[in-house]
């Protein structure tokens, strides 16, 4: 194929947005080291048994994810939630989630604990301890621990981050099929448009 023949303008497109996803993954590669230094700290923050006041802002989640803390449920909000979960010895049932409004005014959800079940523990409200979990929306959940009375304690939550090394790759993935499929696609129209003036 003569690349003399390709149009330019598709071409352009191509090639740019190609370069934008190579560009996107070596950013993502760029904070592999972040991605460990986080893990770091979040084991540090788990192995520490001080209490530290219940996060409120996204910027105290990450600060004290994993850590220990408490706070007290002065009401709750709606209806307790029941889904599936895990137990501390890894066995498969259901946790139950209360939304408690603090002393603040501020809301957090608290997972109150594990049941083999799904039956609704009736529960209203008071201190509770446990281990801060960071949630996706950039606020935190507190995973009971001890759990309150009635239920047992649920598996302690499991650290995430964002796995910058499998972003990367998708990028350069992504960069190199859009490329090579382009190219394909360019040669049998190219080759149909010969075999026509043939």
């Amino acid at each position: 194929m003569n690349l003399r023949q390709l149009p330019i303008l598709p071409t352009i497109i191509v090639v740019v947005a190609a370069g934008i996803m190579v560009w996107l993954g070596i950013w993502q590669w760029g904070k592999i080291g972040e991605q460990e230094a986080r893990l770091q700290q979040y084991e540090a923050n788990a192995g520490n048994p001080e209490l530290v006041p219940f996060p409120l802002t996204p910027e105290d989640v990450d600060r004290f994810a994993y850590r220990r803390s408490s706070l007290i449920c002065e009401e709750i909000l709606g209806e307790p939630r029941v889904v599936a979960g895990r137990n501390a010895n890894d066995q498969t049932g259901y946790v139950q989630v209360a939304t408690c409004r603090l002393g603040s005014g501020a809301q957090a959800d608290v997972q109150l604990g594990w049941a083999r079940g799904p039956s609704l523990l009736v529960w209203e409200g008071g201190e509770v301890t446990g281990s801060i979990e960071p949630l996706r929306t950039g606020f935190a959940k507190l995973i009971a621990d001890p759990p309150v009375e009635g239920l047992s304690a649920s598996a302690p939550p499991k650290k995430k981050v964002i796995d910058h090394m499998a972003y990367a790759g998708q990028w350069f993935f992504f960069a190199l099929t859009a490329l090579v499929i382009y190219f394909l696609a360019m040669r049998m129209k190219l080759t149909g448009r010969r075999e026509g003036e043939d």
